[in-house]
């Protein structure tokens, strides 16, 4: 599969006027201003290939929301180059942005003004849009996301998940091969989550849409993600495959057993992490054993009335993660 989007090495660094403390401070910066650079992103490198879905998260401040803005064109990489369908955003910006839509969870492109529909018909023409495309985009959105029904109700009196289908539908309606979702579930409830799932999911299956999803819902990553970028104070922390980053990362898993009596068993390939009354709870390495033989061996030790397994969470393998192995 081609590259989509190609990171080559950037970085971004704000410059700010530190100000002095007092009237004293004040006047010495009128007369020299001293200036703080602060990086943002520092040498990031990676390709994302056409039609993947990428989880792209990080705690806050760690640089996500302002990598977005530099693939998307809002802002410009202080060094190094992105290539979207083979082309630099910064020479080529006009044709990059005709080729990408974006969602930002807490800013709306629509018209408050404006019919959730006259904001179509507005951003049509904005993308000089044909008729017949536009229609048939319409009619593809409302398979989807059911959007018809809202198109004649003013934008400043839907709520809050109306309006982040709305922004998808407006996103999409020039068809863009790539598509930045910039935290979309930000305050949504639990149907206008699941709304906004099913569309990724759907416009993936159907149009093959390269999607970029910054999160901190572990329920988009898990059901969205199968591939993970992860990045703090700007740079790249994990980059790969969601199942082998977990694998990577938290390489256990944990297995309760309930016996018929407190007589707790051991095995040589696993530690007990916990015990109350007649369960107790193994953590073993999945490259050591398996659950099915540690349940085998337990159970010629002592009879096994119950048991369940505990994967490690995605919230424990971005924390271990963020913090360093």
């Amino acid at each position: 599969m081609e590259n989509m989007i190609e990171i080559k090495n950037i970085s971004k660094s704000y410059h700010v006027v530190k100000k002095g403390e007092g009237i004293k401070g004040a006047l010495k910066g009128l007369v020299k201003k001293e200036v703080k650079v602060i990086p943002a992103v520092s040498n990031l490198n990676f390709n994302i290939k056409k039609g993947e879905i990428v989880g792209f998260i990080g705690p806050n401040g760690a640089g996500k929301s302002t990598t977005i803005k530099m693939m998307s064109g809002i802002l410009t990489p202080s060094s190094g180059e992105i290539l979207i369908g083979g082309k630099n955003v910064k020479t080529h910006r006009k044709e990059v942005v005709q080729n990408i839509g974006v969602v930002f969870g807490q800013r709306s492109q629509l018209n408050w003004d404006l019919r959730l529909g006259e904001s179509f018909e507005l951003l049509r023409h904005i993308y000089r849009i044909d008729k017949t495309s536009f229609d048939e985009m319409i009619d593809t959105m409302d398979e989807i996301l059911g959007i018809k029904e809202l198109q004649d109700k003013p934008v400043r009196q839907m709520s809050l998940g109306q309006r982040v289908k709305g922004d998808l539908v407006a996103a999409m309606l020039h068809s863009p091969d790539v598509l930045f979702l910039d935290e979309p579930t930000i305050g949504l409830d639990i149907s206008s989550k699941y709304a906004l799932r099913k569309f990724v999911k759907e416009i993936n299956e159907k149009r093959g849409t390269t999607i970029i999803l910054t999160t901190h819902d572990l329920g988009d990553i898990e059901q969205l993600c199968s591939r993970l970028i992860i990045i703090n104070n700007g740079k790249l922390v994990e980059d790969g495959n969601l199942e082998e980053i977990v694998d990577d990362i938290a390489p256990y898993k944990t297995l309760v057993v309930e016996y018929y009596d407190e007589q707790i068993p051991q095995h040589e390939k696993c530690e007990i992490i916990s015990t109350e009354g007649n369960v107790a709870k193994y953590r073993f390495f999945k490259k050591e054993i398996t659950a099915a033989k540690l349940i085998e061996d337990l159970g010629k030790q002592k009879a096994i009335k119950d048991v369940s397994i505990e994967e490690a969470s995605i919230d424990d393998i971005i924390r271990i993660a963020y913090e360093g192995r």
